[in-house]
């Protein structure tokens, strides 16, 4: 998720198990720790632009990593509360920190490497949008509140909110799962694969892609809670194939790259249908019912042996 939603996650984390330490320190380690899982959007190769994306949300994220992540922060805590705490406590504090970065990423529509590396496939519960201000706001009060009354009450009120909104989150995926499916069979179409991605900040609003017929179909679906459900129809786009590209040299960097991307997408792409030179993720758009994505690498047959560009 955002910085922000992440930092106070942990720092909700922390807070709601730390009974004996004042609620200012354990929420500023547990928000200094649920921050630094992110240091990995520094990783980059200058001549490499999918390297930044294929390892943002990487190791640094996963369950496994959690130890010497919070060891890290713990250590670069420990100098400005060492007075007052004992390392091993703070070293507790910066472990539920640093714990939910990983686990609030699973839960968005981008996901994340969380079992690496055991399981190296970038795991996506699509239960809450990357940004979600109602999710944020839930956590933001229970720090305030905390701090306001030193007590670890509010953060583990808070903790019970945040989860009970990523079970809505899971049955307003159920339902707009279910709604997509039924508009597929309305059309006559044989899902390959389905899957529903909740808009920016919200639960109600859902955009849903599926494949039939190496096309891709996308809607958006309002799936409400008081009101009737609504299609907003969308349009299609055939899926890219390496037949797009006839006489491309698969050992190239370009085909490499191009299979890298693909991953990356989880074998949702197909070229941009203003931009043919344009290979994009077809899961993300700027608009929920549109084809055109929101980011893609650029396809310069002309120069096979160089690194694409990643363009957004």
């Amino acid at each position: 998720m955002d910085l922000l939603t992440q930092g106070l996650a942990g720092a909700v984390l922390a807070q709601s198990a730390a009974r004996q330490v004042p609620a200012r320190l354990a929420i500023a380690i547990g928000f200094f720790a649920g921050l630094l899982a992110d240091v990995d959007v520094l990783i980059s190769a200058a001549d490499d632009p999918l390297f930044n994306i294929e390892y943002h949300r990487h190791f640094t994220h996963s369950l496994f990593f959690v130890p010497l992540g919070a060891l890290v922060a713990a250590l670069l805590a420990w100098p400005f509360v060492r007075r007052r705490l004992s390392f091993a406590t703070v070293y507790l504090l910066a472990v539920l920190g640093f714990l939910p970065s990983g686990l609030l990423d699973v839960c968005t529509s981008f996901g994340t490497h969380w079992l690496w590396p055991l399981y190296g496939e970038r795991l996506a519960w699509n239960l809450i949008a990357i940004i979600d201000p109602l999710f944020a706001l839930i956590l933001f009060g229970a720090v305030v509140l905390a701090l306001y009354r030193d007590s670890v009450w509010p953060a583990r009120i808070g903790v019970g909110l945040a989860v009970l909104y990523l079970l809505l989150g899971l049955v307003q995926r159920e339902r707009a799962a279910d709604l997509a499916a039924e508009l597929a069979a309305e059309r006559g179409h044989a899902v390959a694969r389905l899957e529903v991605k909740p808009t920016l900040g919200n639960l109600v609003l859902w955009r849903a892609i599926y494949e039939s017929d190496e096309h891709f179909y996308v809607d958006a679906l309002r799936v409400g809670f008081l009101a009737p459900t609504r299609v907003y129809p969308g349009a299609s786009i055939a899926r890219f194939t390496p037949e797009h590209l006839p006489g491309l040299d698969q050992d190239s960097q370009l085909a490499n790259d191009i299979a890298r991307f693909t991953r990356f997408s989880d074998g949702f792409v197909a070229l941009h249908p203003q931009q043919p030179n344009v290979l994009g993720d077809v899961r993300y758009a700027l608009l929920p019912n549109s084809v055109a994505p929101l980011w893609g690498m650029e396809l310069d047959v002309t120069q096979p042996d160089r690194h694409v560009a990643f363009l957004t």
